[in-house]
């Protein structure tokens, strides 16, 4: 990984959150010159989800998601941070592990490899400790990426500085089993529609009865009980229970997580399964396995009972048990500039998911933008953000007022962030060419894809000092 460039002798801008965010800010802003201190509580001070002290930790899936620049917006992201000299994603790079066509990563390894680049960066200081108030660091400039989970003390104190009180949303965490308590003999390797290896995923299929039974067993099972300030706290619609799931409808399951299709059991070809659980290998050895969508606020002893009536999981050792937690975010699009300064603090800045974006990526994408403009505006050089014909444009354009403040929502990079593409800007070797509907929709992605990386490679070129 490169290094710095030559310190521009200026007074360090500060970084709080170590995670995903905080991590990418602290890189980009120290390899444009410029030192930097990162603040990172753990592991004095923990949270209800991490489970380390390491930065860039992942406490939910080791999934980056899907990872095809071409075709897909989340894929777009990655590549055009890939081309910015992200951390994350070059740390994500060196510890994949399969997936099919997602980018997963062994989460030790990860962490592990941010951890190390910060640590040997000339210009980045980390500081362990919690910081409680933002005027206590009295710096010229400041960077909060403090998380979902920011601590009670510098949320009051955002409170008080924005004028604004914060809005709530759970993420939550799916169980992880190991490998070798796996029964072979019912599961099966097979990435859905053969993509990928084949060997990305291991699958358990339920005919319909068991299907049922499973359904009622988590209806009727004991959930953990909230805590007074969960209580209100809204679900993400993109992270739902899977109690919550079942509790839209019986089979909500079947077009969701477990859906069945582009799948084939071995162990049964000629039996169509009714549903099927996936678990997507979470470390590199290939011992850890997730599953797929099992986010739950089951109780542990539920969850090892319940979970032990799927076909394959009979004997089946956690290594760790589902789990439900509060995200925190601010009211972004009301608050912060296009570059994300706060309006009444500009040198305050905000980065990752307290801006309200959700997802690794989109995280570390809003964290890569804040470092770039703090570093940028620090040297006095251009801080023109990314167009909107960009995934990073887009996403950064949603958080900073593309959204309505009042009925603000978390959200992940999607098409539906961009402007519309003509069909006729799709790559040279599908024009001319007639198209079904679905081919038209593929042409369509394929369009915006081209176009938002030629749009970030011209932005690029402008923004040079």
């Amino acid at each position: 990984m490169s290094c710095a460039m030559t310190n521009t002798q200026t007074s360090p801008i500060h970084v709080i959150g170590g995670g995903l965010a905080g991590s990418e800010a602290a890189w980009q802003i120290a390899n444009a010159g410029i030192p930097v201190v990162l603040h990172e509580m753990r592991p004095n001070k923990m949270t209800p989800a991490h489970q380390s002290g390491g930065l860039a930790e992942l406490v939910c899936s080791n999934s980056l998601r899907a990872d095809d620049h071409t075709g897909s917006a989340i894929g777009l992201l990655h590549e055009e941070m890939r081309r910015l000299g992200s951390l994350i994603m070059q740390a994500a790079d060196e510890n994949r592990v399969p997936a099919g066509g997602a980018l997963a990563v062994d989460r030790e390894g990860f962490s592990a490899s941010v951890e190390k680049a910060l640590v040997e960066h000339t210009l980045i200081t980390i500081e362990r400790g919690e910081i409680t108030d933002l005027n206590q660091l009295d710096a010229e400039t400041v960077v909060v990426a403090s998380g979902p989970l920011t601590s009670d003390d510098l949320s009051q104190s955002i409170r008080t500085i924005t004028g604004a009180d914060q809005m709530s949303f759970f993420d939550a965490i799916a169980p992880i089993v190991y490998k070798d308590s796996i029964d072979f003999d019912k599961a099966w390797f097979q990435s859905r529609y053969d993509k990928g290896t084949g060997i990305d995923y291991i699958n358990c299929a339920m005919d319909k009865e068991q299907y049922q039974t499973f359904i009622d067993e988590i209806l009727a099972a004991e959930k953990q009980s909230f805590k007074d300030w969960e209580k209100d706290t809204p679900y993400f619609e993109g992270c739902l229970p899977i109690e919550v799931m079942a509790e839209r409808g019986r089979e909500t399951l079947t077009f969701g997580p477990m859906k069945p299709v582009g799948l084939t059991n071995p162990n049964a070809p000629d039996r169509r399964s009714y549903a099927i659980v996936q678990l997507r290998q979470d470390n590199d050895l290939g011992t850890l396995w997730n599953m797929v969508g099992f986010q739950t606020k089951l109780t542990y002893g539920e969850q090892k009972r319940i979970f032990r009536t799927i076909p394959g999981l009979e004997n089946a050792e956690f290594a760790r048990l589902g789990g439900m937690h509060r995200n925190t975010f601010i009211k972004s699009p009301e608050l912060l500039d296009e570059t994300l300064r706060l309006k009444s603090h500009p040198s305050i800045r905000f980065a990752g998911q307290i801006t309200g974006c959700e997802g690794y990526v989109e995280s570390t994408a809003i964290g890569l933008l804040a470092g770039r403009f703090a570093s940028r505006e620090r040297l006095n050089q251009d801080t023109t953000p990314p167009p909107n014909t960009t995934a990073l444009g887009a996403l950064l354009g949603h958080v900073t007022g593309g959204a309505d403040a009042e009925n603000y929502q978390p959200m992940n990079i999607n098409f539906g962030l961009f402007p519309p593409a003509d069909i006729n800007d799709r790559p040279p070797e599908l024009k001319g060419k007639r198209m079904k509907r679905g081919e038209r929709k593929k042409a369509r992605k394929a369009a915006v894809c081209a176009r938002g990386l030629a749009a970030l490679t011209q932005w690029i070129e402008d923004t040079k000092t």
